[in-house]
């Protein structure tokens, strides 16, 4: 009788936990669905601007899509319910860091091209004059204007990256390009721009 009795209890207990996961089944699959909505339009500004934080959003995704394929719709719900937040702060983080990047960015626009064009200047003043100041020799002249030519290309590959939308990449080309320059700089004899000085 006993034994029968908690047969049956199991039988129920193991019922209604069916019917509480079956219940979960839409509201998991639209937690899913909307979050693969919302992760669809953050991910790749979030991939550009905080890569870092990109790999967890896409383990809570992959958990709750391999929680419903196993029909453990709850642990699908619980798992998918706080993404579409997570993602939301992801994108916010994203576009802060691109908008501090891109100012950086637009501050370097700004002052680079003019210590690039200094230099041009200061090269075709020394080309034309008949002797080199004293501490200049011509091997170290001519390595400045091998040197100018290399940074106005880097340059223009630093634009080309700033307008393909890769900020990140775009700000490394420009700061390598403002080594270059502040090296030539001082090779040709001329004072670098104060925020240009390298340390």
């Amino acid at each position: 009788m006993r034994k029968g009795f908690s047969l049956v209890a199991v039988l129920l207990v193991g019922l209604m936990l069916a019917v509480g996961c079956s219940r979960d089944k839409e509201p998991a699959e639209a937690a899913i669905k909307a979050a693969e909505s919302a992760w669809a339009a953050a991910k790749g500004e979030a991939a550009k601007f905080v890569p870092d934080k990109v790999k967890g959003v896409e383990d809570g995704l992959k958990a709750a899509k391999d929680a419903f394929e196993k029909k453990e719709y709850t642990q699908a719900l619980n798992a998918a319910k706080d993404l579409p937040g997570q993602i939301k702060d992801l994108a916010a983080a994203a576009a802060a860091k691109k908008a501090e990047l891109t100012k950086s960015w637009e501050e370097m626009a700004a002052g680079l091209p003019k210590m690039v064009e200094a230099i041009k200047s200061r090269v075709d003043i020394l080309s034309k004059s008949k002797k080199l100041p004293a501490n200049l020799d011509k091997a170290k002249f001519e390595g400045a204007k091998a040197g100018l030519e290399e940074i106005n290309k880097a340059w223009m590959d630093a634009e080309g990256a700033f307008k393909g939308g890769n900020i990140a990449d775009a700000l490394s080309k420009g700061n390598a390009v403002k080594a270059k320059a502040t090296e030539i700089m001082n090779t040709l004899g001329m004072q670098p721009p104060p925020a240009a000085k390298t340390s």
